[in-house]
Parts: structure tokens; sequence; C-alpha cells
């Protein structure tokens, strides 16, 4: 609704000049960048918490494999700061 309010008083020529300054900006190349570098920011941070998480895993299934050779070996008592 706001939006449709600015288009008209755009049209009638009775917006106000900060009300024109957002729309010129939210139009200019320099916002629009800025808002590349957002997106591919966020797309940087999704990446590294998907590498993080892959990391514990995989952290888990070494220690998963390090107790289970430690069973085959005979040691059947695992210490509690392997399982950490």
């Amino acid at each position: 609704m706001s939006m449709d309010l600015a288009e008209e008083q755009i049209r009638a020529g009775t917006v106000s000049a900060q009300v024109l300054a957002h729309f010129v900006k939210l139009g200019s190349t320099a916002q629009k960048l800025e808002m590349e570098k957002l997106t591919r920011e966020n797309e940087l941070l999704t990446a590294k918490t998907k590498s993080l998480k892959d990391s514990k895993q995989i952290d888990a299934l070494y220690r998963e494999a390090l107790n289970a050779m430690k069973l085959y070996s005979g040691n059947a008592n695992p210490s509690p700061s392997d399982e950490d």
C-alpha cells in the first residue's frame, strides 16, 4: 500500500524529498551492488556454516572408527577422552 501511495504522490507531484530520494537510491547502481554484496556475504556465511557442520560430522565418524578399532583390537573400554 505504501508503494502505491508513493507512486500516486510521484505522479501528482506531491511526493516529499525523502520519499523520492528513497526510490532514487533503490534504483541506483550503488544500491544494486550493495544488495549483491550482501547476497554474496550471506551465501559465504551459509557455506561456512555447512562446512563447520560437515567437519563436526567427520570428527564424529573418526571417533567412532577409532573406538571400533580399539574394540576390535581387544581394548573393550575406550577412554572417555576418546568420546569427546
